[in-house]
């Protein structure tokens, strides 16, 4: 069965023949068509022009006026010898971001191959024939009459319609939407990193808290039990102070694990088999800075990574459409041949044994027309998908920015108040121990005075937390560490 090729193609060519003339008039009249054809090209398909996406005089939760805190260098942001240290050897070690940086490797290589299309093509070959017979018969190599020949042949496409230049311009944009994308695996290992260390720093707090509250159960037990051997308290007391102590147990027991599965995630961050993980500060010594402006909604548009990616991936697509179109168009192109032949060897090179021929060639759709149109339709459909792609970009962008603002507003109100509380609950439980030694009231009070701080603190721990996660997540957000 025969395959129909996609493409049926229609050669008209202009020859010129070998001779012993010092001139060719072929060769000049396609010489100074050439400028003529240059000059009326044009690029088929759309210009790329950046989408207008409207943008408000300032974020709706930004309450301090200044320059942005992503004009900060990570670095200075965060102060923490040992999680700048982690940072910089996950920017060294991290496989995701080396993958990266072999994308853009990738792509670049892809640009120098298609910015070869504009240059002429050669190729150079040569034959000998083959003697010796094959099953009896004379060898299908044996001598003609031209046995010996070397050819060098040559053809260079027109860029009329501008095929080579918009295929330029698109995968000169998937390189730029590739190099986007490392900056954002960048950020976003910073900002992972970041989250990281202080989730390590709460469980820290978090399980010395678990262990000094189930200390203090097991004194509450064991003088429970004394005072039930004396007739002096129920079972049911004891059963509480039980019950309390195998909870705070069972919290120690929880922080250690999500402790050594932490140094392991960090771990691989930065591109390492786990191992435990070096502090620095401790979670409640970090610095927090007093104001924290965002900066203007429209810097964002310049500044995120993501966004600039998904406008490259939209420039891509829009320059893929003059591709489509141009290729409805016959194609031409300066078609050549030089060469020499000879029937004997020692004779190949010598005066009268060149040949060449030269032309235009016109290549041109004939049966698969139709199918090149519905390909310029899809290209156009993964336009419009492109640009809903980089408008729902924008949005989740300032939303994040926004999430992380009021996030930051709250989180240090929350905190102010949960220091209060954790206050006036040590307090209280201060007194109820007083009131119990005095016989004035039951340990009941001191159990739950007891339960309510560790609760509070663990909470406030957890808030701390929060608010300087918050900061890393706005940073990430506004795109940190590139000024526009």
């Amino acid at each position: 069965m025969l395959d129909m090729p996609h493409i049926k193609s229609r050669q008209l060519s202009l020859k010129v023949s070998s001779s012993r003339k010092k001139h060719h008039p072929g060769w000049i009249r396609i010489l100074m068509l050439l400028p003529s054809l240059l000059i009326v090209s044009c690029a088929m398909g759309p210009d790329y022009l950046r989408p207008h996406i409207e943008t408000a005089d300032q974020f709706r939760m930004s309450q301090t006026e200044g320059q942005s805190i992503a004009n900060l260098p990570w670095w200075a942001l965060l102060h923490d010898e040992e999680l700048q240290r982690l940072i910089s050897q996950a920017l060294s070690e991290n496989k995701d971001l080396k993958q990266a940086v072999a994308s853009v490797e990738e792509f670049q290589a892809r640009l120098g191959i298609t910015q070869m299309d504009f240059l002429p093509k050669m190729e150079i070959g040569a034959n000998a024939p083959a003697f010796g017979t094959l099953g009896g018969f004379p060898n299908p190599g044996f001598p003609t009459p031209f046995s010996y020949f070397g050819q060098t042949t040559l053809n260079w496409e027109l860029d009329i319609w501008g095929r080579i230049r918009r295929a330029n311009e698109a995968v000169r944009a998937d390189l730029l939407a590739r190099k986007e994308n490392q900056r954002a695996i960048i950020l976003t290992l910073i900002s992972t990193v970041a989250q990281s260390y202080f989730d390590l720093l709460q469980f820290d707090m978090q399980l010395d808290i678990a262990r000094r509250a189930l200390t203090s159960w097991e004194k509450s037990v064991a003088i429970s039990r004394a005072q039930l051997q004396g007739g002096l308290t129920s079972r049911l007391d004891l059963d509480q102070f039980e019950a309390e102590r195998a909870n705070a147990a069972a919290r120690v027991a929880g922080f250690e694990r999500q402790i050594v599965q932490k140094e392991n995630e960090l771990s691989v961050l930065i591109g390492r088999n786990p191992l435990p993980v070096t502090r620095g500060h401790l979670l409640t010594e970090q610095l927090i800075p007093p104001e924290i402006p965002a900066g203007l909604p429209s810097e964002l548009l310049q500044r995120r990574p993501d966004i600039l990616q998904a406008e490259q991936i939209l420039a891509a697509t829009t320059a893929r459409i003059g591709v489509s179109k141009a290729a409805r168009f016959p194609r031409f192109s300066i078609t050549g041949l030089l060469g020499v032949a000879s029937p004997a060897l020692s004779n190949l090179l010598l005066s009268g044994s060149e040949f060449g021929a030269g032309g235009i060639g016109l290549a041109g759709p004939l049966l698969n027309a139709q199918s090149l149109g519905f390909e310029q339709r899809a290209v156009e459909a993964q336009m419009k998908q492109a640009l809903a792609q980089y408008e729902q970009t924008i949005l989740l962008a300032f939303k994040e920015v926004e999430d992380a603002l009021i996030a930051i507003r709250t989180a240090n109100d929350q905190r102010k108040a949960q220091q209060e509380q954790v206050k006036a609950l040590r307090s209280a439980l201060h007194v109820a121990d007083l009131r119990y030694e005095g016989g004035i009231t039951s340990y009941v009070d001191v159990l739950l005075a007891k339960r309510n701080l560790f609760d509070a603190e663990l909470s406030l721990t957890a808030t701390h937390r929060f608010h300087l996660i918050s900061i890393v997540q706005l940073y990430k957000a506004l795109g940190g560490g590139w000024v526009p």
